[in-house]
């Protein structure tokens, strides 16, 4: 089962009484500020877990069809650390 942001902001929207519109720009805020400050720092939300920011390295991949080898550069990716609260809520 997949939640989508739109499933997220009804919910939001049911538990707290605030329309749906208001919602969805409070979703999108909060998961600009995530990506935004993960850039230069960890984001950490306390019980739930922290948001980093880790450069993979660059390596060798290769074309299962063809069987050729390409490089594939470095990036970085947003990575996510759950906190033990979540993890015993999740593992029950």
């Amino acid at each position: 089962m997949n939640i989508s942001k739109s499933n997220i902001c009804c919910k939001i929207s049911d538990d707290t009484g605030i329309s749906k519109k208001t919602s969805s720009q409070f979703l999108d805020k909060f998961i600009y500020l995530i990506k935004s400050k993960s850039k230069t720092q960890k984001v950490k939300i306390s019980t739930f877990g922290t948001f980093y920011i880790k450069k993979t390295a660059k390596r060798v991949g290769r074309n299962p069809k063809t069987k050729e080898s390409y490089i594939i550069e470095s990036k970085n990716k947003l990575n996510f650390i759950s906190s033990s609260l979540v993890k015993k809520f999740l593992n029950y």
